[in-house]
């Protein structure tokens, strides 16, 4: 029986895609780099200094590791703060006010910053539904590696069969399956589009789950 419910932040519970999107590429305008889709979609799901390593690994920037994570953070945090753009995902605060109330214990495991998590989860007034938040930056290692996801797991006090991971990042999803978790994968359809085949099912709409769907696995849609 699933008793934990594991969300991933972006791309599931808040859509920061479009200001992280248009940071980022302000970043890379200032750094003189150019950095194709198709190798930026690579970083979704990434910690923040995992895709500065990449960066620095593919790119000739002269700036420290730390330098250019602080750098990328002040044009993102910029535009969080002023920005109207950033928004919950469409019905995933009902879905976990409806977990909440029936009893599922709630984690984030999230790639994510704590200070971005924060501010997320300030926001929009998600402090009160979870009991731990698992941020990237605590982790060698970020997502496909399972690390983030085994930790969680031993946070929520349960097996990972009675756990079930909601992520939308090929990354993700790939540290979930490699961390022996029963995985959702979800298309939202407004972020970069990710391979998703690796999941154990794919949803469209959180309003495809409620808490007795949940209750038993598989899960069927």
């Amino acid at each position: 029986m699933i008793r934990c419910v594991i969300f991933d932040m972006d791309g599931v519970v808040v859509n920061t895609e479009p200001i992280g999107y248009k940071a980022n590429k302000a970043l890379y305008n200032d750094l003189g780099i150019t950095v194709p889709d198709s190798v930026y979609a690579t970083f979704v799901g990434n910690s923040d200094k995992n895709i500065v390593a990449k960066l620095k690994d593919l790119y000739d920037i002269l700036l420290t590791h730390e330098q250019l994570l602080q750098k990328q953070y002040s044009y993102f945090y910029k535009l969080f703060d002023t920005s109207d753009e950033v928004k919950l995902l469409p019905n995933v605060k009902e879905f976990i006010q409806h977990l909440h109330a029936n009893g599922f214990k709630l984690l984030l495991a999230s790639s994510a910053p704590n200070r971005k998590i924060d501010k997320v989860f300030t926001r929009f007034g998600l402090h009160p539904y979870f009991d731990a938040k698992l941020s990237g930056e605590d982790f060698e290692f970020s997502k496909p590696n399972p690390a983030i996801f085994n930790a969680a797991v031993a946070k929520s006090g349960f097996t990972k069969e009675e756990c079930v991971v909601i992520e939308d990042s090929t990354n993700g999803i790939k540290a979930a399956k490699a961390a022996g978790i029963y995985c959702i994968g979800y298309k939202s359809g407004l972020s970069i589009d990710q391979d998703t085949t690796e999941a154990d099912i794919t949803i469209t709409s959180f309003k495809q789950l409620n808490s007795n769907k949940l209750q038993t696995l598989p899960i069927t849609l």
